[in-house]
């Protein structure tokens, strides 16, 4: 039988009645039904709804039920339930017969999904805050084993300037820790509790709210009762911290798959994370790191749907809110094996230093260096760009690097170069004049080392929270 059979004289037509089951997709709410019903009949319990024999009844059925889903294959097989609601009343009543029937006594399936889903992100919240941390916690590993290595660094994907390894990996802590952030402020806004919201306008009993939000560990009740059975900002401010997240580690995925390429070699791909070529023996190719950029797009999809699906609701609950579910259980479970395998990846990848270092004697990276020892001697930074540029040209035409140009050809475009101008050429002194909070010069990549590393040991005391 139905949940609201009971105005009803003909059956439904079967197809719909198939095609309108979440049972398939929101049983992964179990635990979350079970909880929220057990903080329900608490709060029945206060109201003399149930006896306190009752109330016994109704929390050990609900415990059984969590048993033997953890333990009976087979358990969710119920082709007559509508939803992970309807699953657990008709399971609830099996095992303890017409008393199961009262617990859904001044309550709503309106308030029970908004409650199961604030408490499903919440969790995921707190799981994804933890995988964050131990991504950069690897970062700022990784970067302290960098120490002095060089790379070059891009823009518009061409070669810019020499940058410290360190500080190129400890960019991606930022963007990953702004990440972590968003969690923790979504989870602030998330961790209030739907439950005596009733359908629409509040439940019809007098109901502690209070009390069945501290047993859930919420922050405090929801404001308003409409609001709060048609609201799903915090599944959508979610999984657009999701889709940020996977951004970077889109970016992140993206940097990896070509600086593994024969052309840059700037690291090795790690074979667990890699794949082979069914035609081509010599193959070793990044798949872990191209699924990864592949699925930030499912994410952002998701994101769009959720967003999309909401745009035209009016209040209150509408069934258009159950197709919010499953793009929201997969942003979630994407991110999480998304984080996985970047935290694994990292951890294993190596990085060529002499490949990288010999790369940053190419291409007129210390063009910048060289106008800034100029500016420095008193040249206009205009007039200084200029005198470089011209001498690039030069060694375009002699084939060769700035640190190689003999200095009368230098000083034909400008007498203010001296002898002292070749060691500023070098790769660790470009890097080194960047002599700025943020930038790379060794101290300041140390000092940032070392806040990211107070950050990280804090991290893992606080499971990922800022706050």
């Amino acid at each position: 039988m139905k949940m609201w059979s009971g105005r009803f004289r003909q059956p439904l037509d079967p197809v719909f009645e198939e095609w309108q089951r979440s049972f398939p997709f929101d049983q992964k709410l179990l635990l979350y039904e079970l909880a929220a019903s057990s903080a329900h009949a608490h709060a029945l319990r206060e109201a003399a709804i149930l006896s306190v024999e009752e109330y016994g009844q109704v929390v050990a059925g609900l415990e059984q039920i969590a048993r033997r889903a953890g333990q009976e294959p087979g358990f969710f097989n119920d082709p007559e339930a509508e939803d992970i609601h309807h699953f657990v009343e008709k399971q609830l009543v099996g095992l303890i017969g017409e008393t199961g029937k009262k617990l859904h006594t001044g309550r709503s399936r309106n308030e029970q999904i908004a409650t199961d889903l604030r408490l499903f992100v919440r969790a995921n919240i707190d799981a994804l805050r933890s995988m964050v941390a131990g991504l950069l916690e690897v970062l700022v590993a990784r970067a302290e084993e960098c120490k002095t290595m060089v790379m070059p660094a891009y823009t518009h994907f061409q070669r810019a300037e020499p940058v410290l390894v360190a500080h190129w990996l400890m960019a991606y802590f930022q963007m990953f820790a702004r990440d972590l952030e968003r969690l923790n402020d979504c989870r602030r806004r998330v961790n209030e509790c739907p439950l005596g919201s009733g359908a629409i306008t509040g439940a019809p009993l007098a109901l502690d709210r209070e009390l069945m939000g501290r047993q859930l560990e919420f922050d405090r009740p929801t404001a308003n009762s409409m609001d709060a059975t048609s609201d799903r900002d915090f599944a959508i401010e979610f999984v657009n911290t999701l889709s940020l997240l996977a951004v970077h580690l889109s970016r992140w995925a993206e940097e990896f798959i070509l600086f593994s390429t024969t052309e840059h070699g700037f690291v090795q791909l790690p074979e667990a994370y890699s794949t082979g070529s069914s035609a081509m023996p010599q193959k070793k190719n990044p798949d872990a790191l191209e699924l990864i950029r592949s699925k930030a797009a499912r994410i952002i999809g998701n994101q769009v749907a959720l967003t999309t699906a909401m745009k035209g609701l009016p209040l209150a609950y509408n069934k258009d809110m159950q197709e919010m579910q499953e793009p929201l259980f997969e942003a979630a479970a994407t991110a999480r094996y998304c984080l996985e395998i970047a935290t694994g990846f990292m951890r294993c990848v190596k990085f060529d230093e002499r490949r990288m270092r010999t790369a940053c004697n190419t291409g007129f990276m210390n063009a910048l260096a060289a106008a800034t020892y100029l500016a420095q001697r008193g040249v206009p930074f205009r007039e200084a760009h200029e005198i470089v540029a011209q001498a690039v040209q030069k060694c375009l035409e002699k084939g060769c690097e700035l640190a190689d140009l003999p200095l009368e050809d230098l000083q034909t475009f400008s007498p203010k170069f001296d002898p002292g101008v070749y060691q500023s050429l070098s790769p660790d002194s470009v890097v080194g004049c960047h002599d700025v909070f943020g930038g790379t010069s060794p101290r300041w990549v140390q000092q940032a080392l070392s806040q990211a590393r107070q950050k990280v040991t804090a991290l893992q005391r606080t499971n990922g929270d800022f706050s």
